[in-house]
């Protein structure tokens, strides 16, 4: 799956209004009125998805906090993701961000569980061009979707940020009570 966009504004009341930040506040106030929380594991976002929802006033009462675990070996010391499962496949994979995922929703003791990997570029790493992505979401069984991004370094963060934040919102407006 391809995906190509332009960033999205629109106009709020203090002026131009990120869709990505629309879309964080979405999240945000849903999983207060419900008294759930969210937790963050990132790699090649390297913080930006915590950035989006901490971004949003009253964050602070859903957001546990998020683990950028940039470097291999800290998915499976900080975030708990088999090391067996990264030998095998490698850290760009739709099983290590399911992992990803699970892993900071239980070590930070979050109802949901957010998770991105993939190669931002320019080269590609282990045969994967730039843009392959993995996302995942956790509140239990992981939901994750592949993406193939288009554009640079800074295009594919950002969108694999927007994505991710797409794929929470489904899963709560899915779950709504």
């Amino acid at each position: 799956m391809t995906h190509l966009r332009a960033a999205g504004a629109a106009e709020g009341h203090d002026g131009p209004v990120d869709s990505r930040g629309d879309l964080a506040a979405r999240i945000v106030s849903a999983l207060g009125e419900r008294g759930q929380t969210l937790a963050t594991a990132e790699s090649l976002t390297g913080g930006m998805l915590g950035a989006a929802i901490t971004a949003i006033p009253g964050a602070s009462v859903v957001y546990r906090g998020g683990i950028v675990a940039y470097a291999t070996e800290l998915k499976t010391v900080l975030l708990g993701v088999p090391a067996d499962l990264l030998a095998r496949y490698g850290p760009v994979h739709p099983d290590v961000a399911a992992a990803m995922a699970a892993g900071v929703r239980d070590r930070l003791g979050a109802t949901w569980g957010l998770a991105t990997t993939g190669v931002a570029g320019p080269d590609p790493v282990d045969g994967l061009p730039p843009g392959t992505v993995h996302i995942a979401a956790s509140a239990g069984a992981p939901a994750t979707r592949a993406l193939a991004l288009a554009g640079g370094r800074n295009e594919i963060r950002r969108d694999a940020v927007g994505d991710a934040l797409k794929l929470l919102w489904e899963l709560l407006r899915e779950d709504a009570p």
